[in-house]
């Protein structure tokens, strides 16, 4: 008999209102994978994207939103010899997070840093795997190095500017509130520019420039990121809130020897997602266990409430990671 779990699924694309909670069969784990019996799972901004049908999932990989997870393993597929059935463990995840039960690549779960609760560790594969892999990976932040990240109260806002002062970078932000602003700066920013109230490129212009940009924004943000940009400096894109289409002179790149790079994480392959998991049990997992990062936590939701979820997500209105409990 067919094993049945809970599971909120997209019936059609839209707004918050068509997730539906549903049954599915629970996954079986092919080599190399094991099944998670999941605790938390993370809301980002690519669910939502996904629910209103402009980012699919990978082939082969669930139809049901969710990117991170927390929970139990509770079973092991083939070749799987580095974890065992009862490791508590959180998990970046390729689609399936909104459910009981996940499947996912064994070398994409990492431990739960000690003395962090479940509903933490939720919270963190998606923004740590894409913060290490944008800012530090693929646009080289060194210490001393201006870096600004957009969106500073974001999941991924708040893990940039945590990251980014811990490695001794001197890092700005943009927010859209005065609260989000504190926010901020308490987390470690030494500057949030409120996006309402001031120009974020006459401040970085000011201060020499940015030697790495983190921007989610997109569309007329880019002309202005690259205003912004020291000499030598890199934009990373990762999303394009704004758009993905924009004029730009590109006698500015040429000048002052600027780059402009991008990735977005989901459509990766397994192995560079797996070599995204030991950089981070190396160099962060540590600095999480002794307490000097740590992620932020907005709310929790029940599975069955994902819609008011996906709807607090877009009203901007929190600052850090929802979760929903399972």
């Amino acid at each position: 008999m067919t094993q049945m779990m809970r599971a909120v699924e997209i019936r059609k694309p839209g707004g918050p209102e068509v997730l539906a909670t549903t049954e599915r069969p629970v996954p079986k784990a092919r080599a190399g994978e094991v099944v998670l019996k999941i605790a938390y799972a993370g809301v980002n901004r690519p669910d939502a994207l996904q629910r209103a049908g402009l980012y699919d999932p990978p082939k082969g990989a669930s139809d049901l939103p969710g990117l991170e997870a927390s929970g139990v393993v509770h079973v092991i597929g083939a070749g799987v010899s580095d974890l065992a059935v009862g490791d508590t463990v959180c998990a970046l995840l390729p689609g399936g997070g909104y459910a009981e039960y996940v499947a996912t690549p064994a070398a994409h779960c990492l431990p739960v840093p000690e003395g962090m609760s479940l509903d933490q560790a939720a919270c963190l594969p998606e923004t740590f795997f894409t913060v290490w892999s944008t800012v530090f990976m693929r646009g080289g932040l060194q210490a001393g190095e201006r870096f600004l990240v957009h969106g500073g109260s974001s999941g991924i806002g708040t893990t940039a500017i945590q990251l980014a002062r811990t490695f001794g970078a001197r890092v700005f932000t943009t927010a859209g509130s005065d609260e989000k602003c504190a926010a901020c700066v308490a987390l470690g920013a030494e500057q949030a520019i409120n996006y309402r109230d001031a120009d974020f490129v006459e401040v970085l212009r000011g201060e020499g420039g940015a030697d790495v940009i983190l921007d989610m924004v997109g569309g007329p943000y880019i002309p202005r990121n690259i205003k912004a940009l020291a000499d030598d400096g890199r934009l990373v894109q990762i999303a394009f809130l704004q758009g993905p289409k924009v004029e730009m002179n590109f006698v500015h790149l040429m000048v002052r020897r600027l780059t402009v790079t991008g990735a977005t994480l989901r459509p990766q392959s397994d192995l560079a997602k797996a070599r995204i998991a030991d950089a981070l049990r190396e160099h962060i997992w540590p600095l999480l266990a002794a307490g000097t990062v740590a992620p932020v936590m907005d709310s929790q939701f029940a599975l069955e409430d994902a819609t008011k979820a996906h709807a607090h997500m877009e009203s901007s209105a929190h600052i850090g990671k929802i979760v929903l409990k399972v």
